[in-house]
C-alpha cells in the first residue's frame, strides 16, 4: 500500500446555497454537515492511516446535488456539492485536494402507466458485427463544467430536452461518479444521487420503487457495475428501459427485468444469454448459477417494499419470458395461452393468487413444492443418550413429529432417519451414521442403539445430528414426490469431558442464508453447519466416490472447500470434487456476487483471525502445491491458490506448527483484518 505523508491541508467550508423553490427539498439526498467526525471500521483501509495522513488524504467521495434548472434554451443546469467524509470540499480536478473526482448526470422521464424510463440522454451504439445501430440510454457527454467555489460546482448538459416535453410526468435526475485514490491508497470511492421531480413544480406522485438496492446488496456486496461506479437499482433502471436497451451486436435486450432474470437463471434458460459490451468485451451468462431457487421472487421483490408487489400484480411478456424463454409469443409456441400480441390479455389467466398452490396464477406458478402449504412440517427432537464412553455404544431416545399439530411420527413410516455420530469437537476426525428406521417405540419415544461403537481411545466431546425425511405427493403439484425434511437436531455428547465442549463456531447460519435462502445440502436433508463440519473435517476427501483414475483424493475439509467454492472462476487451480455416484462437480465456474475480503459476509466477528486453536488440526491436500496444509495456511491458501502465495505460506511452515501469526496475527501490520480491509 502506498501512502503520502504529505502536508495538512485545511479547508474552510463552502459556503451554504439554497435549493431553488422550484426544487421540491424533501427530494435532495443529503445535507452535509462540515467538519463531521468520522470513525472507521477495522475492515476499512482508513482506519490504518495516520492522523495526518487522513487529513490529507481526506477519505471519502460525497455528492450532494443542491438545485436542478431547466432553462429555457432546454439543456439542464445542475449544481453539486462534492464533499469528502467530513464534510470538506473537494477539487473536482483533484489539484487542491487529492484525487480527480468525476460526476456523471442522465436524466430521463417515467411513464407511469408502463413503469418504465425514456431517457433525454442517450448515444448511438453501432454493432461492428451486425452492422445495426441502436440508441440507448446513456449518460449525457460533452457538457459544460464551471467552478462556483472549491468543491461547488454547475454542470450544463449538452443534452436540450425537446420542444414540448410532458413537464407533468416524473423526471429522474441520475448521477454517479467517483474519486480516484488509487495511486495514494490503493481505493476508489463511488456515490450514486437520484433524485425525483416534475418540472412544473408540483409534488411528485409517481416513482419507481419496485427494489431496493439494500435487498440486492444482501448478496452483491456491494451491486457496483460499469467498472463499479453505478451503485444503485434506480439508477440502472434509467438506462436499462424498454425502448433503449437493444445491444445490437446479439439482438438480446437489457432492459432491467429481463436481464437482471436472465442473468440469475443464467444455465436454466433454452437460449442462453450473452451480452457484447465496451470494448466488444463478452459476457455470457449461460454459467451464473443462482444461489437459491429462482421461485423466490420475494427474494428481491420484497414485500415491504413500495412496490414489493410488482412481480404478482402485472404480468407481461418481457418479465415471464426472459424466465421462459422456450416461448414464441408470436405462434404461441411453449404457452398454453396461446400466441399473445401483447401484455393486455396476460392477467386474464395469469392473476395475482389463485385458488390452489401451482396453478397459472403467478403466486401459485412460483410456489417452491418444499414450501407448499401442504406440507405438514416435520420435526425430531432428541430426548436423551446413553453410553457415551471410550468403547462405549451409543443409544439415542428421540421422538419424530408433525410440526402443525405435533402428533407422534413412527420411525418406520419415514423414507430416512440417518443418525450421525462424530467426534471430537476439538477438531473432527470421525464419524458413524445408524439407520433409526427400525427404533423401538414406546408410546411416543423412539429407541435407537448404534452398531458402532465409539473408539477405545475417543476422547473429549462428540456430537450427534440426525438426517430426517419423507417423501409427500402434493395434489395438485409436481409430478415427482417432494421430500419433506427435518431442521437437523444437534447433541453434544461428553466422552471423557466433564461438560460437553462445542466445536469452535465461525460461521453464522443466517450469513449464508441471505444469499442460499435455505442451505440445503445433499439433496436437501441437511441445513445446519454444525452438522456439515462433523463429515466435512480435516481428514475427509472424496476418496470414496472418485475414480481410481482419477486419483489422488480432493479434500473436502469445510473451510478449504467453502473458500474455494465461493473463490471460484478465481481460483488458478482446478477444484473438482466427486460426488454421490462417481458424479464430478467442478467449482472453478462459481461467480461469488461479493468481495471476499468482507470475511464477515459468512464469518462470525472475530472468528476468523490467526493464530488458530492449538487443536485445530492440518489438511490433507493433495491435489494442491503441497500437502498437509496447517490449519492456518488451509484456510489462506484455498482462497490464495497461487503458486507465490503458496511457496510463502510453505517456507513458513513446519510440521510441528505454522508461523503466520507472526506477520497475520491480531495487531500485526499483515493481520488478516487488515490485509483484507477494503
Amino acid at each position: 500500500m502506498m501512502v503520502l505523508n504529505g502536508a495538512v491541508l485545511l479547508l474552510s467550508a463552502a459556503a451554504a446555497v439554497t435549493v431553488p423553490s422550484h426544487v421540491p427539498s424533501q427530494g435532495l439526498r443529503r445535507v452535509v454537515k462540515p467538519e463531521t467526525a468520522v470513525t472507521y471500521q477495522a475492515s476499512q483501509i482508513e482506519a490504518y492511516l495516520t492522523k495526518e495522513q487522513v487529513e490529507y488524504i481526506r477519505p471519502g467521495y460525497n455528492i450532494e446535488l443542491l438545485s436542478f434548472e431547466i432553462p429555457a434554451d432546454g439543456r439542464p443546469l445542475a449544481t453539486v456539492k462534492l464533499t469528502d467524509d467530513m464534510g470538506q470540499p473537494l477539487d473536482r480536478e483533484g489539484k487542491i485536494t487529492p484525487g480527480p473526482c468525476s460526476a456523471s448526470f442522465i436524466l430521463a422521464w417515467y411513464d407511469a402507466a408502463r413503469r418504465d424510463y425514456v431517457s433525454y440522454t442517450t448515444t448511438v451504439q453501432k454493432s461492428p458485427i451486425t452492422q445495426v445501430s441502436a440508441t440507448q440510454a446513456a449518460a449525457d457527454s460533452g457538457g459544460t463544467w464551471t467552478r462556483v467555489e472549491l468543491g461547488t460546482y454547475t454542470y450544463k448538459f449538452r443534452t436540450a430536452l425537446p420542444t414540448g416535453y410532458d413537464k407533468t410526468k416524473t423526471h429522474t435526475v441520475g448521477i454517479y461518479g467517483s474519486r480516484n485514490l488509487a495511486a495514494i491508497i490503493e481505493k476508489t470511492y463511488y456515490d450514486n444521487v437520484l433524485y425525483d421531480f416534475r418540472p412544473d413544480g408540483a409534488a411528485v406522485t409517481d416513482t419507481w420503487n419496485a427494489v431496493a438496492t439494500a435487498t440486492c446488496n444482501s448478496c452483491h456486496d456491494p451491486l457496483a457495475l460499469h467498472g463499479g461506479a453505478r451503485r444503485e437499482v434506480k439508477l440502472c433502471v434509467l438506462c436499462h428501459n424498454t425502448t433503449q436497451s437493444l445491444d445490437p451486436d446479439t439482438g438480446n435486450n437489457v432492459q432491467m427485468a429481463e436481464m437482471t432474470h436472465k442473468i440469475h437463471f443464467g444455465p436454466n434458460l433454452t437460449k442462453g444469454y450473452t451480452i457484447i459490451g465496451y470494448q466488444q468485451a463478452v459476457h455470457d451468462y449461460s454459467h451464473v448459477t443462482y444461489p437459491q431457487d429462482v421461485r423466490n421472487c420475494t427474494t428481491c421483490h420484497k414485500p415491504s417494499a413500495p412496490e414489493g408487489h410488482i412481480w404478482y400484480s402485472n404480468p407481461s411478456r418481457q418479465a415471464c419470458g426472459s424466465c421462459h424463454d422456450s416461448i414464441n409469443w408470436e405462434t404461441g409456441e411453449n404457452h398454453d395461452g396461446g400466441a399473445a400480441a401483447d401484455d393486455s390479455a396476460c392477467s386474464a389467466c395469469h392473476q395475482p393468487e389463485g385458488e390452489f398452490e401451482f396453478d397459472a396464477s403467478v403466486k401459485g406458478a412460483h410456489v417452491i413444492p418444499t414450501k407448499s402449504a401442504q406440507l405438514r412440517g416435520l420435526g425430531i427432537e432428541i430426548l436423551d443418550v446413553e453410553g457415551a464412553a471410550p468403547g462405549g455404544k451409543i443409544t439415542v431416545s428421540f421422538r419424530t413429529y408433525n410440526l402443525d399439530d405435533g402428533s407422534f411420527v413412527p420411525p418406520s413410516t419415514l423414507n430416512s432417519c440417518n443418525f450421525l455420530l462424530g467426534g471430537p469437537t476439538a477438531d473432527y476426525t470421525s464419524y458413524v451414521r445408524g439407520d433409526a428406521r427400525a427404533a423401538t417405540v414406546k408410546g411416543e419415544t423412539a429407541t435407537y442403539t448404534f452398531t458402532n461403537v465409539l473408539p477405545t481411545d475417543a476422547m473429549g466431546t462428540w456430537a450427534l445430528s440426525a438426517d430426517v425425511y419423507r417423501n409427500v405427493r402434493l395434489n395438485p403439484g409436481p409430478s415427482a414426490a417432494v421430500r419433506e425434511a427435518a431442521q437437523n437436531p444437534f447433541r453434544l455428547v461428553a466422552v471423557t469431558d466433564a461438560q460437553p465442549i462445542a466445536h469452535r463456531a465461525i460461521v453464522d447460519l443466517a450469513k449464508c442464508n441471505k444469499c442460499h435462502d435455505v442451505l440445503a445440502l445433499h439433496g436437501g436433508q441437511r441445513f445446519t453447519i454444525e452438522e456439515c463440519v462433523i463429515c466435512h473435517n480435516p481428514v475427509e476427501t472424496d476418496a470414496s466416490w472418485r475414480p481410481a483414475d482419477k486419483r489422488p483424493a480432493e479434500s473436502v475439509h469445510m473451510k478449504y472447500m467453502i473458500h474455494k467454492i465461493h473463490t471460484g472462476e478465481q481460483l488458478e487451480r482446478d477444484y473438482t470434487v466427486y460426488g454421490y455416484g462417481g458424479n464430478p462437480i467442478n467449482f472453478n465456474e462459481v461467480v461469488y456476487p461479493g468481495d471476499r475480503r468482507n470475511c464477515e459476509a459468512c464469518h462470525k466477528p472475530n472468528s476468523y483471525g490467526l493464530p488458530l486453536p492449538e487443536e485445530a488440526l492440518p489438511t490433507p491436500t493433495l491435489r494442491d502445491w503441497y500437502t498437509p496444509m496447517q490449519a492456518g495456511a488451509a484456510a489462506c491458501l484455498s482462497c490464495h491458490s497461487s503458486l507465490h502465495a503458496a511457496a510463502h505460506a510453505y517456507v513458513n511452515n513446519a510440521p510441528f506448527g505454522e508461523a503466520c501469526a507472526s506477520c497475520h496475527g491480531a495487531g500485526r501490520e499483515f493481520s488478516v483484518v487488515r490485509s483484507h480491509a477494503r
